[in-house]
């Protein structure tokens, strides 16, 4: 079944909304002091209008940054639309991926991974940001398996759903590094955006976009 979710964060108004508002109250405030002052100067020691003038000029260049400021703020929302819409594409095709980042939610995470010999050692797990979150000891089985974390941190915490990376120092009975492989290949059946980024489900597994190294047709 083909699922499409997304979810859309709105507000009140944008940046560059706000700066124009703020920008439109001085810009009336200046003129009612600019009028006031020249209905009540004298008439024998008139005011240099210079100044004024420089201050308005001052104000439309601005007001003329805030409205490019605007235009681009439409062109970059239209771009990401555009962008997370081609992701739909994907949905049918068959993807391989670099698995070792993966999704978190509802405190539950997995890596596929695959192992040539029994290994053992440590595995380090780190947020977008690269920061360790989680890390520990572990021995893994020859061949097909998957990691499953459930979200803890080494601070005995809940960490945050998001993508998440994975990265194993493992040796085999011999003391030899054993590399541990986690590319995943698989059908896309859905696109997310509810974690604010493209996450593709592949076989029931959550694919980050960004982790995807080749798209192709379904053999």
């Amino acid at each position: 079944m083909t699922v499409i979710s997304s979810s859309t964060s709105t507000t009140a108004e944008s940046a560059s909304t706000s700066s124009q508002n703020g920008l439109m109250a001085n810009y009336e405030l200046f003129l009612s002091i600019l009028t006031t002052q020249i209905q009540n100067q004298d008439p024998l020691d008139p005011i240099d209008s210079a100044e004024y003038t420089s201050q308005l000029v001052q104000y439309s260049n601005v007001e003329q940054s805030i409205q490019q400021n605007k235009n681009l703020e439409s062109i970059i929302a239209s771009l990401e639309s555009n962008q997370s819409m081609s992701y739909v594409s994907y949905i049918g095709n068959e993807i391989t991926a670099d698995a070792s980042s993966t999704l978190l939610s509802g405190s539950a995470a997995s890596w596929g991974y695959e192992l040539q010999e029994d290994a053992s050692g440590s595995f380090e797990i780190r947020n977008s940001s690269g920061d360790l979150v989680y890390s520990g000891e572990v021995e893994l089985k020859a061949g097909s398996g998957t990691f499953n974390w459930a979200g803890q941190t080494d601070t005995g915490g809940d960490a945050a759903d998001g993508v998440y990376s994975i990265s194993f120092d493992l040796r085999d009975a011999n003391s030899r590094p054993e590399k541990v492989t986690t590319a995943v290949s698989g059908i896309v059946d859905s696109v997310d955006w509810s974690s604010g980024s493209a996450v593709l489900s592949v076989d029931g597994r959550s694919v980050p976009v960004s982790s995807v190294l080749s798209v192709s047709s379904p053999s």
